[in-house]
Parts: C-alpha cells; structure tokens; sequence
C-alpha cells in the first residue's frame, strides 16, 4: 500500500499532500511522545498522532515516516502545516482514536 492509496481510500481527511505519495508504507505506528518516536518510529511508517506541532514535522522527517495521521480531531498549527508544507510532508486528519485509526491503516497492509 502507498501513500497515495492511502489518501485515496478515503479514510483519512487529506491536509497536505506531501511529495511521494508514491511511497510504500511499512506499517502503522502510535505515538504522542516524540523522543520514543524519534528513535522507534520505523521507516515508511504511517505515524498516527496527536501531537500537532513543528516538532512532531520534524520527528516524522528525522524518522522518515511516510505520513503523518492526525487523530482524535487534532490539527497542525498554521506554522506546522506551512512546515509541513515545505518539506512536502503528507499529513492526514482523523476523528477517531489513535489506535482506530492505526488498525484501519494496519487493515489494509499486505
């Protein structure tokens, strides 16, 4: 599963589409503390979170997450979002839970 199928599956409200949305995604990852997702986030990961700020743009990029979920109804800051949309950073947004959101992704994966 890419990215771009991701976004097109429709589970997710897209907030910016990054620049490969070509990309393969490894699995879903859950997490809010951004010092365990910098070191255990797994490459090509689908990241879903709750933190919405610069940091968290750059923890996925340090990580190299493939994009970043949005749950519970959180949102990026207008500085992260324009962060997010320099780095060409795909970011998602969700109502639902953390871990919902994660087993909808974790669903779809091979």
């Amino acid at each position: 599963m890419t990215v771009r199928e991701v976004i097109d599956s429709g589970l997710f409200e897209v907030i910016n589409r990054g620049d490969n949305l070509d990309r393969e995604i490894t699995k879903p990852f859950c997490c809010d503390l951004l010092s365990i997702a910098m070191g255990r986030a797994p490459e090509g990961c689908v990241w879903v979170t709750v933190m919405g700020n610069m940091n968290t743009l750059a923890v996925a990029a340090l990580a190299d997450a493939a994009c970043l979920v949005m749950a519970e109804g959180t949102a990026l800051d207008e500085m992260a979002l324009k962060k997010a949309e320099d780095q060409g950073i795909t970011v998602m947004k969700t109502e639902l839970p953390v871990f919902e959101a994660a087993y909808l992704v974790r669903q779809r994966l091979p």
